[in-house]
């Protein structure tokens, strides 16, 4: 493989493109890119041979309604059918910053109940789950921390110190990456999300008033290990994006005061996102549900550039943040799933609501979270047909992707 110098991209478009009125990345005469290439021009508003093509999963339904559809039944997990639907390919590095060493030992039943079961796991959770039908979230009954002697049970195994935590070898991925022509991308770590699931939301509020100490020690204590387990990585590894975690917000927004989080929360980001600057790293988001209007400018002020899954429903619309934000942000997915449940007319329809971010730049569209059980396998088939067009792919790359291609007929002889 050819070595691709990652810290630089293509030359701007020429012709055709550069004459084009209308403001519009892609440019079908175009040089091809390779998936690295486009990544980063994608993200950085320049012109490109065709946007990238991401999506973020499937339900475990969903495979097996698609199993009777016609998916084929190998294409078990969400890689395995990402890649039969031409899915742009990516390469990770390995980041060891959570619990090291993890809570040990078999989670044991507390109570059989007739269509479920309560279990304590090795961390002190204790939680209900189903045992029949659809499999849902646990419905949690005890967080594992509700005092600070509990806190110190998981502080001892976020020391970024302890023998073992780090078992890669960061500068023989550097020399492996270096020529890779896929992005690059390393985990940034959650700064409330986590701590939210260790705690339970209720815990996690409370505390927020009674021992806001408490919390801010918890942060700044995975902050800790994150800088120290990234700066290892970062130099020796160049990488093109971070990505992190949250889910910190409902329907009707963020599960914290937009005060508190940029008073607690935004310092601890601005360390990590600083650090990831410092390196190159210029694409930054974070995965987060819900309405995250309120927190969208405290992410940015924080260096988290990009949004992500853009859940539509609840107000988080890459077409509103655009207006909002212009090119201060990038975006991605903002494609309604449910909406790939209707009509043909309905697909199209949700595509072109979003074509003009599209062709502005700095946005990879997809399902706005994974893709549920109603949504026909036809469905999905032709919705990533039409959005591969709207992507500016060529027609004879599209045909290349199995499920895309056009189906024979037969035809019988009289």
């Amino acid at each position: 493989m050819a070595e691709v110098n990652v810290r630089s991209v293509p030359s701007p478009a020429t012709g055709a493109c550069a004459l084009m009125s209308n403001p519009n990345i892609i440019c079908p005469d175009q040089v091809r890119m390779t998936h690295r290439e486009r990544f980063r021009r994608t993200m950085h508003f320049q012109s490109v041979d065709r946007v990238v093509h991401w999506e973020f999963g499937y339900l475990n339904e969903t495979r097996e309604r698609w199993w009777k559809e016609g998916l084929p039944r190998d294409k078990d997990n969400d890689g395995k059918v990402e890649a039969y639907f031409g899915v742009d390919p990516t390469d990770w590095v390995p980041l060891n910053a959570g619990l090291f060493p993890g809570f040990t030992g078999q989670a044991r039943v507390l109570e059989q109940r007739e269509h479920s079961r309560v279990i304590e796991l090795p961390d002190g959770t204790i939680q209900e789950e189903k045992t029949d039908g659809i499999k849902t979230i646990p419905h949690y009954l005890k967080h594992a921390i509700a005092s600070r002697d509990d806190w110190k049970r998981f502080k001892e195994r976020l020391d970024p110190h302890t023998p073992g935590r780090r078992t890669v070898n960061y500068r023989e991925i550097g020399q492996r990456l270096r020529t890779s022509d896929k992005p690059v991308g390393i985990w940034m770590g959650s700064f409330f999300g986590h701590h939210r699931d260790w705690a339970g939301f209720e815990g996690i509020a409370m505390l927020c008033i009674d021992d806001r100490d408490l919390v801010e020690e918890m942060i700044r204590t995975t902050t800790d290990l994150l800088v120290h387990e990234l700066s290892a990585a970062l130099s020796e590894v160049e990488v093109d994006y971070a990505a992190g975690w949250e889910d910190i917000c409902f329907r009707n927004g963020p599960i914290i005061s937009p005060r508190m989080f940029g008073e607690i929360v935004v310092p601890q980001i601005k360390r990590v996102t600083s650090l990831l600057k410092q390196h190159g790293v210029t694409v930054i988001w974070t995965d987060c549900d819900g309405d995250i209007t309120q927190l969208v400018p405290l992410w940015l002020d924080a260096g988290i550039n990009c949004m992500f899954p853009l859940e539509v429903h609840p107000g988080s619309d890459p077409v509103k943040f655009r207006r909002m934000y212009g090119r201060q942000i990038l975006l991605r997915g903002g494609l309604e799933k449910y909406r790939l449940a209707l009509g043909r007319q309905e697909i199209v329809d949700e595509l072109k609501r979003v074509e003009k971010v599209v062709q502005e730049g700095g946005y990879i569209p997809h399902g706005d979270h994974r893709i549920p059980e109603d949504v026909p396998y036809e469905n999905y088939i032709y919705y990533t047909r039409e959005k591969l067009n709207m992507l500016g792919w060529k027609k004879e790359d599209i045909e290349q992707i199995e499920p895309l291609r056009p189906r024979r007929t037969a035809v019988t002889v009289p």
